[in-house]
């Protein structure tokens, strides 16, 4: 069976969810960022549009407003955040690669919501450290939600730490948590061995979150796997 980033495995009912109720409320310049993107060799690492929707009105339904994201690529899922965001929110956005953060930043721009956003060219962990010990020393407001679609094999390390900056109530949202639906299945060594390693952390991950008496959860087939912690404790 042919791999594809959504798990649904009729495409034809791919293609209706999005002629029906996807594309035709894509903003505009997330359409634009999308289209850019898919130019790029590595265009299929973007947050598919349904997602995007379904990461917009969890952002409204929460009236959030201080917002981080680890891991931006080209940066649709930073738009789509920042478009969903009131005038006076900001998103602390995190990643390795400010190239392909440039891909997305005409589209941005032209959105007018460039100044929500604080990118910051770094390795993750670092700059949550420094994030913990700026809200412990200044009694700096704790964040509304974050989205993680990040390398995979820290996902529990950025847990630990969006535990600390995310406020009791507030949601934390990993991408890629089915791993093309290899979690499901028997091990198979004929996979690359960096998708294989990948698979048994994210395994490892989805079961560490199903113990994880500190958040409610919910895990969405959309995409790739979406994974819907909310902070209780």
């Amino acid at each position: 069976m042919a791999r594809h980033k959504n798990l649904l495995r009729s495409d034809d009912l791919l293609k209706y969810i999005l002629e029906t109720s996807v594309y035709p409320r894509e903003h505009a310049q997330l359409k634009e960022l999308r289209e850019a993107t898919m130019k790029d060799e590595r265009g299929g690492m973007s947050v598919p549009p349904e997602e995007g929707q379904l990461l917009s009105i969890i952002l409204k339904l929460m009236n959030a407003k201080r917002t981080i994201e680890i891991g931006v690529f080209s940066g649709y899922s930073l738009l789509t955040t920042a478009l969903a965001l009131p005038k006076d929110g900001k998103i602390m956005a995190i990643d390795i690669d400010r190239s392909s953060f440039e891909i997305g930043l005409p589209f941005i721009r032209k959105a007018g919501v460039e100044e929500k956003i604080n990118f910051i060219e770094s390795e993750a962990i670092p700059i949550l450290n420094k994030m913990i010990e700026e809200a412990k020393n200044n009694n700096e407001e704790l964040y509304d939600f974050a989205f993680v679609d990040a390398d995979k094999t820290n996902y529990g390390e950025y847990h630990e730490r969006l535990m600390k900056l995310v406020k009791i109530g507030g949601a934390i949202i990993y991408d890629n948590t089915l791993w093309s639906g290899t979690v499901a299945e028997p091990l198979n060594s004929s996979l690359p061995e960096e998708i294989l390693k990948i698979r048994n952390f994210i395994v490892k991950f989805n079961d560490f979150l199903a113990g994880d008496l500190r958040v409610e959860i919910s895990q969405i087939c959309i995409g790739d796997g979406l994974t819907i912690c909310r902070r209780i404790v």
